[in-house]
C-alpha cells in the first residue's frame, strides 16, 4: 500500500485546453458544434507541446474530446497515441449553444453556465457525473504513469473543481485560456492543483 500511495504522490494529471477556434474567439459558447481550429489555434496547439514536454510525464495515457479541436490540438501538440473519450467532450450548452454570454443576458440577466440553468442541455449533476468518471478512470492508472486530458474550457475547468473535491459551480473560479495548461497532482495524500493556466508563448499570439 505505501508503495502505491508513494507513486500516487508523485502522479501528474495534466489538463490541456484546445487552440483557438472562430467560435472561442468571439466568446460564442461551443459544445456540440465541431469547429475547427484557426491558424492562431495551431500555433498555440504546437507551442503547448514543448511546455508539456518539459513536465517530464512517465509514460503519459492520452485522452482527448472527440471534437477535431481537441484531437487537433493533441496531434500538434505532439500528444500521441491519444484516445477519444466521448466523456471529455465539453459541457452541452442546449440552447445557448453558439451564443455569446452578452446574448444570452438579453433574456436571462446575469446568466453564467456555472451558476445558471442551461436550458435544453447539460446539468450540473450531468456535467459533474461524466467529470467524476473521467477522473476515476484516471486515478486508477496513476500509480503507473501520467495522463493528459486534452478538451475544453468549461468541462476542464468542472475536472479542475471536481478534482480539488469543490462542486461544479466552483469551476467559475479557475479561468482555463485557449491552449493552457493546468497541472493536477498530490501533496500529502490530498489531491491538489500543482500549476494553473500555463500559456506558451506561439507565433501571433496577442495574449
Amino acid at each position: 500500500m505505501m508503495e502505491v500511495m508513494s507513486a500516487i504522490e508523485g502522479a501528474r494529471l495534466v489538463l490541456l485546453r484546445h487552440g483557438e477556434t472562430a467560435w472561442s474567439k468571439q466568446h460564442r459558447h461551443t459544445g456540440r458544434t465541431d469547429v475547427a481550429l484557426t491558424a492562431l489555434g495551431e500555433e498555440q496547439a504546437k507551442a503547448a507541446g514543448p511546455l508539456i514536454a518539459g513536465l517530464g510525464l512517465r509514460d503519459p495515457l492520452v485522452l482527448t474530446s472527440p471534437r477535431r479541436r481537441a484531437r487537433h490540438t493533441a496531434e500538434l501538440a505532439g500528444l500521441a497515441p491519444a484516445t477519444p473519450d466521448e466523456d471529455l467532450a465539453e459541457w452541452d450548452y442546449g440552447d445557448y449553444e453558439g451564443l455569446t454570454t452578452p446574448q444570452i443576458h438579453d433574456h436571462d440577466p446575469g446568466w453564467t453556465v456555472f451558476t445558471g440553468a442551461v436550458p435544453g442541455g447539460e446539468s450540473f449533476a450531468e456535467v459533474g457525473a461524466r467529470a467524476d468518471r473521467v477522473l476515476d478512470s484516471v486515478l486508477a492508472v496513476l500509480p503507473e504513469r501520467d495522463a493528459v486530458l486534452v478538451g475544453h474550457g468549461h468541462f476542464s475547468r468542472v475536472l479542475i473543481a471536481r478534482w480539488a473535491e469543490f462542486a461544479v459551480r466552483e469551476g467559475r473560479r479557475f479561468v482555463l485560456s485557449t491552449a493552457a495548461v493546468s497541472v493536477l497532482g498530490f501533496e500529502h495524500d490530498s489531491r491538489t492543483i500543482l500549476a494553473h493556466n500555463l500559456i506558451a508563448e506561439s507565433k501571433g499570439d496577442p495574449r
